[in-house]
């Protein structure tokens, strides 16, 4: 009696486990689909806005930032490719091709005073500088976007942070190390020229980790040596010293 009523127990809690887990399952399927619905009528209303303010979109470089924070909050790419929906409604997918184009103009017309690093601000000051009576301004978001597109070329052109405030753009081949990127977070802070001795004493290297780092950069036509410095053997980085410069 007792053995009987035990095995109709568990097979009632295993029913009852069944129903809880399509009921879960239900749950969530239908949560799905509302969330969907939810994310289809965003996007619509993303449409018809985008549609209602295409013009400003694309001359107000603030507006169109802001534009762009609305579309990535939903899963929305307007860059993904040249020939969608957005690129046909805004202009937007070649806006940011063309500019890629222009900044790689820029990177290589100044790279023999650059040394292949360019700061951020100095490309955005030139494309402003050298684009159309009828173009927008060109923002940091802009460029930092149309840089994204660069990548599919390799690792020739990327941002590379030196400070809170300032970046590089990087426009020769080459992935830098950390040592290197640390070289240059250093030069920036002291007037963008160091030698190995501070690269020891203040990063904490060895003297042969820093020479490594330093001719590395050197080799790679990022820094200068200047054999007459008081202190020694001295490393200048012409990148920094146009970005002091401004």
């Amino acid at each position: 009696m007792y053995r009987r009523a035990g095995i109709a127990g568990i097979k009632e809690r295993a029913q009852m486990q069944i129903r809880y887990e399509e009921k879960r399952k239900q749950m969530a399927e239908d949560a799905a689909a509302n969330l969907h619905r939810q994310l289809e009528t965003v996007k619509s209303s993303l449409e018809y806005f985008a549609s209602k303010y295409q013009s400003r979109i694309r001359q107000d470089h603030a507006f169109r930032t802001e534009f762009q924070s609305m579309c990535a909050n939903i899963g929305v790419d307007p860059l993904a490719s040249s020939d969608g929906y957005w690129s046909k409604i805004l202009g937007i997918g070649d806006f940011y091709y063309h500019l890629a184009v222009r900044i790689i103009e820029i990177c290589m017309a100044n790279q023999r005073k650059t040394a292949g690093l360019m700061p951020l601000e100095e490309l955005i000051l030139e494309l402003n500088k050298t684009k159309s009576s009828h173009e927008s301004d060109i923002c940091q978001d802009d460029v930092i976007r149309a840089i994204k597109k660069l990548q599919c070329l390799g690792n020739g052109f990327k941002l590379i942070r030196i400070s809170d405030s300032r970046q590089l753009v990087q426009s020769v081949p080459g992935e830098l190390s950390m040592d290197q990127t640390e070289v240059l977070k250093l030069a920036e802070s002291h007037a963008a020229h160091i030698n190995v001795q501070q690269c020891v004493k203040k990063l904490g290297w060895t003297h042969e980790r820093a020479h490594a780092a330093l001719e590395y950069l050197m080799q790679e036509g990022m820094a200068w040596v200047d054999e007459s410095d008081n202190t020694g053997r001295s490393y200048w980085f012409p990148s920094l010293l146009t970005t002091k410069a401004n």
